[in-house]
């Protein structure tokens, strides 16, 4: 760095520069901040937070009935069943029961219990392994509880979830032990919680899978014959307190339930970064159809248990988290008259992420007063050891169908009758109805946003015959976009360059424009270079698209709008929009193609092919988030946009 510091030094002072010179310039220039370094952060978060629903105050249980059953059913068919998914709910699937796990033999005979494996499909050809902790001795109803994993690659075999279920079934419920996608059994990255993006990206809720497992299971534990209906628990830990608190509030055969460090709301998330959830925690249009908040509300009536962490060091610590969740909950609790009936816990033994004794305990002890009318000798809240009934992961093992369905073959299946948009016609006088549809459906999916511009100039410096001018914009109210213009005295044309690494390292291809007699700006996009993000900037990706807005959009939004303020200087020329990369690539195509009338032409460097490169290299969303903006392949795909462009000026 030294080095090209030293050398950008003397090239300043010459008249004349060669093209070698003038890039070790750039790079020496490019990376100085236009804009503060938590710019991009301190944006996205207000941008974020002004648009997350709240939970309005009733006076009446009736108003708060018809507002549950309105949101559950919003939640339901806006952000679960979306696309396919919609079929998926109804198709025809199957539970095949296995073999017994091996137990060891005790002196009475056995610990009273036995395990069952199961496979359930979730959906047709996607299976999960699952284990059913049965009493030997069933008699009338009992209660039936599942428990859910978390963020574990011990999946079903971690020991605090094992021993969860020996102690339940020790006491009469019969208890099951469900794998999570990811974890256990079903690590790898078909699972891989990032690539149910993919099926987003195809217009279909990539929720909906997650959903439907502990769905499906609910089935399978009511259609058992000693199942008691009106006992019906769900717990976990972490992302399965996730699964816990999505379940519960959504289906209400749930009647207790018992998430552990598991959510916040996404108000608390915004000032927590620690609680940014990944992209089934954070779904699409969840944070303006119900907000956490709203989920916990709607528990009521029914038994919950919130159990945090004092010391948490993951997430969803108690001192932030639990206190927005709790006020949701209670005034709504009240309306019932069954205050008694929701409970908070806060471990502080050991008081970091957990679901060890004492957090199970306190569950133990809120069905026993639930369920058993408080009588201890009924359901015993003191757990006794069971290290000697733990089994391993092999020993737990369920045989899976190979190949067993991902969410890169859903999406894939999905992807081969897409895009759904009609191709362009043949007869030349239908080419402008047919263009003027899919810019309309376009931008109904990518959703742009299109601002005023505040310029204010940063610095300017002259080096040989290139003037380099550093401009701050703000856009409206809601964002700060960094843009450097450069000027060869020869400009003739224009250009509006975006590179996928920031323009710190677009030097060569700013050399290449200066070259063919372009004036260039060269701007960053949020979550491109001096708008990145610096850690996890994905989630913050998933949090725009939770609030109804599309981070693709936005992108665009703050490209066209800059494009409107070049014109606004005086510069009339035809302007070109220039990309580096297949993420900046999509990102210019699609404003050309929203925005003729002010970006002319396209030219592309290092271009993705098409959307669905992005299923078959089973990208996963953390790696290019814009472009798994919600049904972009299922209006569209790039040789489309590159046709719509082709004809797109006015």
């Amino acid at each position: 760095m030294l080095l090209i510091l030293t050398a950008a030094l003397l090239i300043q002072n010459k008249t004349y520069i060669s093209a070698d010179e003038r890039i070790v310039a750039l790079q020496m220039l490019l990376p100085q901040r236009i804009v503060a370094e938590q710019q991009a952060l301190n944006d996205t978060a207000k941008y974020s937070l002004s648009r997350i629903a709240t939970v309005p105050q009733f006076s009446t249980l009736e108003d708060w009935q018809k507002y549950a059953e309105e949101t559950r059913r919003s939640a339901l068919e806006r952000v679960v069943f979306r696309g396919a998914a919609t079929s998926w709910r109804d198709a025809a699937t199957a539970v095949e029961m296995r073999d017994d796990v091996e137990l060891p033999a005790t002196a009475d005979g056995g610990p009273g219990y036995r395990i069952q494996k199961f496979r359930l499909e979730v959906l047709p050809n996607l299976w999960v392994p699952g284990l059913l902790y049965l009493p030997k001795e069933l008699k009338g109803k009992v209660p039936v509880f599942l428990n859910v994993n978390g963020h574990d690659l011990n999946g079903k075999a971690a020991d605090y979830k094992q021993a969860r279920c020996i102690h339940m079934v020790r006491q009469g419920i019969i208890a099951m032990n469900l794998e999570w996608f990811g974890m256990g059994q079903l690590t790898g990255p078909g699972y891989a919680h990032g690539r149910l993006n993919q099926l987003d990206l195809c217009g279909t809720s990539g929720l909906a899978p997650f959903y439907l497992a502990m769905s499906r299971a609910l089935d399978l534990l009511l259609s058992l014959e000693n199942a008691d209906p009106q006992r019906v628990g769900v717990a976990g830990l972490s992302g399965g307190g996730w699964q816990t608190i999505l379940i519960s509030s959504l289906d209400t055969r749930v009647t207790l339930c018992n998430p552990v460090a598991g959510y916040s709301s996404f108000r608390t998330r915004i000032g927590h970064s620690t609680d940014l959830g990944d992209s089934e925690q954070t779904p699409v249009d969840l944070g303006i159809t119900a907000d956490y908040t709203h989920l916990t509300a709607l528990l009521a009536p029914r038994a919950a248990l919130l159990t945090y962490n004092d010391k948490d060091n993951c997430c969803f610590a108690s001192g932030h988290a639990l206190s927005p969740l709790v006020e949701a909950a209670n005034p709504v609790y009240r309306l019932y008259g069954m205050e008694t009936r929701f409970r908070t816990y806060v471990n502080s033994d050991p008081g970091t992420h957990n679901f060890l004794i004492d957090n199970r305990q306190s569950l133990y002890r809120m069905i026993r007063d639930q369920w058993f009318e408080g009588d201890e000798q009924r359901f015993a809240t003191t757990e006794r050891p069971v290290d000697a009934e733990l089994r391993t992961a092999a020993q737990l093992e369920v045989a899976l169908p190979d190949p067993n369905l991902t969410f890169q073959g859903l999406a894939l299946a999905l992807a081969e009758s897409l895009p759904k948009a009609a191709p362009m016609p043949e007869v030349p006088g239908e080419k402008a109805a047919w263009k003027e549809a899919s810019v309309m459906k376009l931008k109904e999916t990518v959703k742009p946003r299109d601002y005023p511009v505040t310029a204010e100039q940063v610095s300017q410096q002259t080096i040989a015959d290139v003037q380099v001018t550093r401009w701050r914009l703000s856009l409206g109210t809601d964002w700060v976009v960094p843009v450097t213009e450069i000027v060869p005295a020869s400009a003739k044309k224009l250009a509006l360059l975006l590179h996928d690494e920031g323009q710190a390292k677009a030097a060569e291809r700013i050399d290449e424009l200066l070259r063919t007699e372009h004036r260039v700006f060269v701007m960053d996009p949020v979550f491109f270079g001096q708008l990145g993000i610096a850690e996890r900037s994905y989630l913050w990706a998933l949090m725009i698209s939770t609030t109804g807005e599309r981070p693709l959009g936005i992108q665009t939004g703050q490209v066209a709008s800059v494009a409107a303020w070049i014109r606004q200087t005086g510069n009339t020329s035809p302007l070109t929009v220039v990309t580096d990369g297949p993420r900046s690539g999509v990102i210019g195509l699609v404003a050309a193609v929203m925005f003729p009338d002010r970006l002319t032409t396209v030219q592309q460097h290092r271009p993705l092919e098409s959307l669905k490169h992005l299923l078959r290299d089973n990208y996963s969303f953390e790696q290019a988030p814009e472009l798994f903006c919600f049904g972009l392949l299922e209006t569209t795909d790039i040789p489309m946009l590159n046709q719509l462009q082709s004809f797109a000026t006015p």
